[in-house]
């Protein structure tokens, strides 16, 4: 017997909590600048301080999560899918722009956070997506056109963006000339605005996947309020977030230097804390045997992140007159090109098991010893 779809739930007001929370947190850190100053000095207040900062933000994360899900439930897919990547990757380009604009100079931090991206997203998170929903479901389908779409586009824009700044010859070292980057931004926005077309209006049918019969898409409640009042709610908790970006850049600084910690970890940090929501939301959509929707969302927060990234922080180096430093080292050329042709193999047929889930995992473990090991 097939159980009666639920109705839409109101949403209380007090559910947005961790919009004040936001605020408040804000307030604090900006009213209080000699209380912050200190808390620089000593460790175990630096360590404080920066878990409340990242706490505040992952949970305003979360509910960013939660008003782009409720949009894209009623846009239905792909254009609900895209909203959702394109509410956290725009959040993520925000907060990677403004602190690179602002403070000391963070030449690399554009690039360690692309690499964490490109990383975290297709060896971590796509790695437990595919294991878990492999040792529920056995194997998965998905729609094959949809995942060879998206490498297509990833790889170029990857390589193009931080394997290539190493061999150019009209700058020395990892950094591109002026017009280089002008090319490599328009490239990346056209690129970028190909691929939403053809996501959006010619080819659709390449990111939807009828559902399996025991998906049972009705039983999910959401929210009854308008539209307008979750889309409104989005650029509310933005702002804070944006701004909290910029107040964790000197503790995070401060505790690379303190702890002799990586200069590549603020850029991981930062990935993690706006892309965890997102990616939590697609490892419980291959739980439920809904995996098109996890290659939609995670695929897709690799590409938006990469071809949004790329022209804002080139235009934000040229205005300002900042080094901007794109080109990796060898060892995580190694690495991304690694990944990169692993995941081509793992969407090579258009079903998945937990092989390719453990294997991307290990090249994630491998990522995470490369990091520290330096």
């Amino acid at each position: 017997m097939v159980g009666k779809p639920c109705s839409p739930a109101p949403s209380p007001l007090w559910r947005e909590w961790p919009l004040a929370l936001a605020v408040v947190t804000l307030a604090g850190c900006l009213l209080g600048k000699g209380g912050m100053a200190a808390a620089l000095e000593q460790p175990v207040m630096l360590v404080a301080l920066l878990g409340v900062i990242c706490t505040v933000i992952l949970t305003a994360a979360i509910a960013i999560v939660r008003h782009a899900d409720e949009l894209a439930h009623r846009l239905g897919e792909p254009l609900g899918t895209l909203l959702l990547t394109l509410a956290i990757t725009g959040l993520e380009v925000c907060m990677v722009a403004f602190v690179m604009s602002t403070g000391e100079a963070k030449p690399t931090l554009a690039r360690d956070t692309m690499f964490a991206v490109v990383m975290l997203v297709l060896n971590g998170f796509l790695g437990l997506a595919l294991l878990l929903g492999g040792l529920r479901h056995r194997e998965q389908s998905f729609n094959l056109q949809s995942a060879n779409a998206f490498l297509l586009m990833i790889l170029p824009l990857t390589v193009l963006g931080l394997v290539l700044p190493n061999f150019t010859r009209a700058t020395s070292g990892p950094v591109l000339s002026k017009f280089q980057m002008v090319f490599l931004s328009l490239m990346s926005v056209g690129i970028y605005s190909v691929f939403l077309l053809v996501q959006n209006r010619r080819h659709r049918g390449f990111f939807t996947m009828p559902e399996a019969p025991g998906d049972a898409p009705g039983s999910e409640v959401h929210s009854s309020r308008p539209m307008l009042f979750h889309a409104v709610m989005l650029g509310l908790y933005g702002v804070p977030l944006v701004l909290l970006a910029k107040q964790m850049a000197a503790p995070l600084d401060a505790m690379v230097l303190k702890l002799k910690a990586p200069l590549a970890l603020g850029g991981f940090i930062m990935a993690l804390l706006v892309l965890a929501p997102e990616s939590i939301a697609a490892i419980r959509a291959a739980l439920a045997n809904r995996l098109q929707r996890a290659v939609n969302v995670l695929l897709g927060s690799v590409l938006a992140s990469i071809g949004l990234t790329i022209p804002l922080v080139i235009t934000v180096s040229l205005v300002t007159g900042r080094t901007l430093v794109l080109g990796l080292d060898a060892t995580d050329t190694v690495m991304l090109l690694l990944t990169l042709v692993t995941s081509m193999l793992t969407f090579s047929l258009p079903r998945t098991n937990v092989l390719p889930g453990c294997v991307h995992l290990l090249l994630f473990g491998a990522y995470l010893m490369l990091l520290f090991d330096r």
